[in-house]
């Protein structure tokens, strides 16, 4: 009981099963006597990448060694930190309420500030429904920004 439980849970091959049952006697086993069955004759793993094995690596991993590109020392996530949103989510940020509510009310602008909802830039895929919102964002693109003016509103960046 105790040998089933710490036999892996791999299938085991019974022995009478196994090739080397009709190689018995035959003395180098089908591994020749001249070259011999060595462990590793080659290295293990990737070894001899610029040496021995060097036709191959050229041949099928073509650049795997070497160094691309510039260094940046202490690099800093913050200052690239822009979370963007796209046009046609930003319907979706402002709500069902205010949507109506902004619908029914003419002449009044919905205002839709990203900034609040942890955004920074505003991107143009998609499209807005056409009711007059002004956009408050640090960043605006140019195609964002000609989507929000062709549907009747206005950006405002904000620092």
């Amino acid at each position: 009981e105790l040998w089933t439980q710490c036999r892996s849970t791999a299938s085991v091959m019974t022995t009478h099963l196994k090739k080397n049952r009709k190689k018995r006697s035959h003395v180098s086993a089908g591994h020749g006597r001249v070259g011999k069955h060595r462990k590793h004759p080659a290295g293990r793993g990737n070894a001899g990448g610029q040496h021995h094995h060097r036709i191959l690596f050229d041949k099928f991993h073509p650049g795997y060694f070497g160094k691309v590109g510039m260094r940046y020392f202490h690099k800093t996530k913050q200052q690239y930190f822009c979370p963007t949103v796209n046009v046609d989510k930003l319907a979706s940020l402002a709500g069902e309420e205010a949507l109506t509510a902004a619908k029914a009310a003419a002449g009044k602008a919905l205002v839709i500030d990203v900034t609040e909802h942890g955004f920074y830039k505003v991107l143009g895929t998609g499209s807005l429904p056409a009711i007059p919102m002004l956009v408050k964002a640090r960043f605006v693109s140019e195609k964002a920004e000609a989507k929000i003016k062709a549907a009747g509103g206005a950006v405002q960046l904000v620092a």
